[in-house]
């Protein structure tokens, strides 16, 4: 592992710790980041070397100058031949890029190998390096390496909220620097190492002051170098047991001495969180005890916020996390140690980290912020959470949608420090998650976590100072060896079964092994079931043209199989076309009744589920379908073989039925694989195999011995000999379909042939099998024949081009249905006879057992109908009295329904005469109105006649008048005497015009009088024409809103409206009253 630490974790000063290479490190916050404080470091470093007084002139010293592709080394022996340092730094001047390569510094200072009585001399106490006069290790029991300054003052500690706060330890930097009255002088021990224990001394006593462990220590930081805290620092530390309880403090101090430098005892901090003691180093001084073997348990969820805002887990499909892109989410890690003698207690969670991708280097790992960490509420597990934001740029992938058919890899490591162990532990987690659209919704899923199981591996040491509680407490101390996952070593287990070559990923370019390499590689353990990887590429594009060609005639007539098929299906059916191939061949593509069965039975319970669930984690243990406990395809396969169970209650549950159904999984969803299960059961007769204590698997073993005997008389001869039956290598065979064994791809084309052939596809297939094992067969005897058929047989067809040899063979093969019907009738015979031959009193037994049996079989049954007809019974009579409870509420529900539709008919035709009569209403006031407009109308007419007759009398008069004015006006002016009263503009003098008065015409002042009147008539009459215009405008828009509200409401309002229509036609009539009497007058006038 390589000690180092990112550039950027140095320099940040709000983030948590990061683990690098499974190593701690702590990020330092100062002023001027840490190039400044790299480059303080060496200058005073190189200072120190050239001063033969400085801090390091105690023992020797080798210097190894670390630059990118060279090494130096410079020894310099200064004083007493005392134990040597080590200080390792790194070159800045031969560096080109400190952004990637940064400074590792380790010193080591053992204080436990000092003589108790040394005295240290005053030069090397006014260095601020070592310990005072008088003191030595016994009184300070350091247990690790460290490095002592002296010179240190305590300023005391404050409480504060944000621990990785620079601002805030900034501000409590400067108010204790300047009002501290508890300042005290102390020497400071800092460890080498991340296991080790700050020390606080008094210089004066030699006592203990106080100590804080690395481990708790959570940031530190230096004052600003531009006022007066420059040469003071702080950390802050965690009280407490566990996150919630947890009280941070800040303890801060300043370096008095002119030697003392903050930049070195940063720089050993972070020094002490580089360094993790390394297994050599406890070796020297440790002997193995012996090793130790735990068996961990990691599961893995992830969670989402929904729309409420609350956290729910992600969904899976077939051990696929379905995750949404720009959703907040929520890792959850739960470790739990198996049941064992002895327990590791889990102390803290160091971090959690993820990364895209699989076999990621620890340097790609992302560090995510924790939530909670804690023993779960079993007392036996540990719970960690953290939030995961997933826009991060470092998780792109895992926040881009992925395309169809495809996944991606993802890997979440958790670095937990568990008690007696040096270094912290990593679970690595691997997975695969499909990344959908952020509006995705998901319809049938398992929210199960991802569990997977890991074996640690410890080596117990024993060691006389590892650290001062192990001395105290005795606890064992342990080293880890090793930390392997299960899916890792059982990946690695079959690696070369599936894959027995890898020179190209083509099946037919894979090579067959030799027998020798078989063994070499794979020894006596037998292939497991479900191996083999199915390729769904199809070479040759003929036979694809084909298939599609049957595919489509045959979709168009399902009753009748086109003639092609047959030949198609023992070339192989194409592996994505299988599934609906299969389902057509069986006859099964539209059952909607055995799909609707499907779903009841699946609710219902099965006597054999303990034995399902024991016989579950056996089927297809090598395919990634079925190897999760609890996984979908081990759900899926479980309800289907529950479902037969219940379905065929005669042959129950046999294990054989689980392989066929696990391969039928393998192509079709678990409805469909359970049809397709059901009609091979009954209508290809797999089913009779099952039954009567496999009298028909007995048969089919007859007929093999017989057919054997025909085509393979010397292998026959040789079983003969060794007593080897055929029911000993042969009953997987025709129970399971060669799906036990065999790999995969072989297992689907022999499905194939099963399928269009029938049940004797089973002979072929076993007598091909031992025709070309034949040589190696009769060269075995009883065990190594069985060992052959139980490991050699199944690895010789691991390639492709082998098992398509073997079923080239088989098909070549002819077994005739005749030769079949004779084999079958000479086994009835055969039994007769064994019967006519047998003990009448054996025979009567066995038959009676056998009754005894079917008796006891059929009790069985009647127990249970006679219970679910109970049953039945109890659940009929409750709903009955619910529905009539239901009925009877119904009626009067009913009745009372009835009675409010009589009221509301009744309302109803209440409100429909009120409308009649509110129509007949409004109409004959329409009708007033409209004759009463009309009158009006008339009225306005002879007006505006009479109006029109008063003008033109009033013209003609006010002509008359002119005239006669004139013509008076001519006479004065002719008269002698007159004349002298008229002006010369025509008007009349006003001296003496009374005494003129008299001599005027009565008639003419009458005249003008009554112009007058006429005049203000005239204008009187005009007026009142204008305002019975606008009143009966008024009266045609009361009786217009009249109409509408009465159109509109149908209500009892009529009455108002009826009777503003009367007020309004009242005042029309007064006002046309007085206009009339008015008019008359004038008339009378006139």
């Amino acid at each position: 592992m390589e000690d180092t630490v990112s550039h950027s974790s140095v320099d940040s000063a709000l983030d948590e710790f990061v683990l690098v290479n499974a190593e701690p490190r702590l990020h330092i916050a100062g002023n001027g980041g840490f190039g400044e404080l790299e480059q303080k470091l060496s200058e005073l470093l190189s200072d120190d070397f050239n001063n033969p007084n400085s801090v390091l002139s105690g023992p020797p010293v080798r210097m190894s100058i670390l630059s990118t592709g060279t090494e130096k080394s410079v020894a310099t022996c200064l004083e007493n031949g005392t134990k040597t340092e080590d200080v390792v730094i790194a070159d800045s001047d031969a560096k080109k890029d400190l952004e990637k390569e940064t400074p590792v510094v380790e010193t080591k200072n053992s204080f436990n190998n000092m003589n108790v009585d040394a005295k240290i001399s005053d030069e090397a106490k006014a260095q601020n390096l070592i310990l005072p006069d008088g003191m030595t290790s016994s009184q300070i029991d350091l247990g690790c390496d460290c490095t002592i300054f002296t010179g240190v003052t305590y300023l005391g500690s404050a409480a504060v909220n944000a621990p990785r706060s620079e601002a805030e330890i900034n501000r409590n930097m400067a108010v204790f620097n300047d009002q501290s009255k508890m300042a005290i002088p102390v020497v400071l021990s800092v460890p080498n190492h991340s296991e080790g224990i700050v020390y606080l001394i008094d210089p004066n006593t030699d006592m203990e002051i106080s100590r804080y462990p690395i481990l708790r220590i959570l940031f530190c930081a230096r004052g600003p170098a531009d006022t007066s805290e420059h040469r003071c620092f702080a950390f802050t530390s965690s009280h407490g047991e566990s996150a919630e309880s947890a009280i941070f403090q800040c303890h801060l101090f300043r370096c008095d001495g002119q030697e003392v430098n903050v930049a070195k005892i940063l720089f050993s901090f972070a020094a002490a969180f580089q360094h993790v003691p390394k297994s050599p180093s406890v070796a020297s001084e440790s002997s193995v005890i012996g090793d130790h073997s735990f068996n961990f348990s990691v599961a893995l969820e992830f969670k989402e916020v929904d729309a409420k805002g609350n956290f729910v887990a992600c969904p899976k499909d077939k051990n696929v996390f379905k995750l949404r892109c720009n959703v907040e989410k929520k890792i959850c890690i739960v470790v739990t140690q198996s049941n064992q003698s002895r327990e590791l207690k889990i102390e803290r969670c160091f971090g959690l980290l993820i990364s895209p991708g699989r076999n990621v280097k620890d340097s790609d790992m992302h560090l995510i912020d924790m939530v909670s960490m804690g023993v779960g509420s079993d007392q036996r597990s540990y719970v960690i959470s953290a939030n995961w934001d997933p826009t991060d740029p470092s998780t792109k992938i895992l926040n881009t949608e992925t395309p169809k058919d495809t996944r991606v890899f993802l890997t979440v490591a958790v670095d937990l420090v568990v008690e007696g162990i040096q270094e912290p532990v990593r679970f690595l987690v691997e997975t695969r998650a499909k990344i959908f659209p952020t509006s995705e919704r998901f319809w049938y899923f398992t929210t199960r976590p991802h569990i997977e199981q890991f074996i640690l591996k410890l080596k117990e040491v024993s060691c006389e100072d590892i650290n001062l509680s192990a001395s105290k407490n005795q606890m064992p101390q342990y080293e880890v060896v090793s930390i392997e996952s299960r899916t890792e070593l059982e990946r690695k287990k079959n690696f070369s079964l599936s894959f027995p070559t890898m020179a190209s990923s083509t099946p037919s370019d894979r090579g067959s092994p030799t027998e020798g390499e078989a063994e070499e590689s794979d020894g006596d353990e037998p292939l497991q079931s479900g191996s083999g990887v199915v390729s769904k590429d199809v070479m040759d594009e003929n036979l694809l043209d084909s298939w599609r060609d049957v595919m489509g005639r045959w979709h168009q007539n399902l009753k009748q199989r086109p003639k092609q098929v047959q030949s198609l299906a023992r070339k192989g059916i194409p592996e994505a076309l299988r599934g609906e191939v299969w389902q057509l061949l069986a006859g099964c593509t539209d059952d909607a009744d055995m799909l609707d069965a499907y779903r009841i039975l699946i609710a219902k319970d099965s006597p054999a589920e303990p034995v399902i669930m024991r016989d579950i984690n056996r089927i297809f243990p090598a395919n990634d379908y079925f190897r999760e406990s609890g996984g979908l395809g081990q759900d899926a396969l479980f309800k289907i073989s529950k479902a037969y169970s219940v379905y065929d209650e005669e042959i129950n549950y046999c294990q054989g039925v689980s392989f066929l159904a696990a391969s039928l999984l393998l192509h079709m969803p678990e409805e469909q694989a359970f049809c397709v299960l059901v009609k091979i059961m009954f209508e290809y007769g797999l089913r009779d195999l099952f039954k009567q204590n496999f009298e028909g698997l007995h048969l089919k073993f007859y007929q093999l011995e017989r057919l054997m005997q025909e085509h393979l008389p010397d292998l026959f001869d040789h079983f003969m000999d060794l007593g080897l039956e055929a029911h000993m290598y042969a009953s997987q065979w025709f129970l399971t379909l060669f799906t036990a064994k065999f790999p995969l791809f072989m297992v689907f084309h022999i499905l194939d042939l099963f399928l269009s052939d029938g049940i004797d596809t089973i002979f072929i297939i076993a007598l091909a099998l031992l025709k070309t094992s034949r040589k190696d067969l009769l060269a075995l005897d009883f065990e190594g024949v069985l060992k052959y058929f139980r490991v050699q047989l199944p690895k010789k067809y691991r390639a492709e081009d082998a098992s398509k040899e073997l079923l080239q063979l088989a098909i070549s093969l002819k077994v005739s249905s005749k030769r079949l019907k004779k084999f079958e009738k000479d086994y009835v015979a055969l039994k007769e006879a064994q019967l006519q031959q047998e003990d009448p009193v054996d025979r009567l037994q066995r038959e009676n057992k056998r009754l005894l049996e079917a008796n006891m079989r059929l009790e069985q049954e009647n127990d249970d109908l006679a219970h679910e007809l109970v049953t039945s019974k109890i659940t009929l009579r409750r709903d009955l009295d619910e529905s009539e409870d239901r009925c009877d509420v119904l009626n009067k529900e009913l009745l009372q329904t009835k009675a409010q539709l009589l009221d509301t008919e009744d309302e109803m035709k209440r409100l429909e005469l009120e409308s009649q009569q509110l129509k007949e209403v409004c109409r004959r006031e329409l009708d007033r109105a409209e004759a009463e407009s009309v009158r009006n109308q008339a009225i306005t007419l002879d007006y505006k006649q009479i109006c029109s007759q008063l003008s033109e009398r009033l013209e003609k008069q006010q002509v008359a008048h002119k005239e006669e004015l004139v013509r008076m006006k001519s006479l004065l002016e002719n008269c002698d005497s007159c004349s002298k009263l008229v002006a010369p503009d025509g008007r009349l003098k006003t001296i003496g015009v009374e005494h003129l008065t008299s001599n005027i015409d009565p008639n003419l002042l009458e005249k003008e009088s009554v112009i007058r009147e006429l005049e203000l008539e005239l204008a009187q009459t005009k007026l009142a024409l204008v305002e019975a215009e606008c009143k009966n405008q008024d009266l045609v828009h009361q009786l217009n809103s009249a109409i509408v509200e009465l159109q509109t409401s149908k209500s009892t309002w009529f009455q108002k409206t009826l009777t503003s229509i009367k007020e309004a036609t009242a005042k029309s009539k007064d006002n046309n009253n007085k206009e009339g009497r008015e008019m008359s007058r004038k008339d009378s006038f006139n």
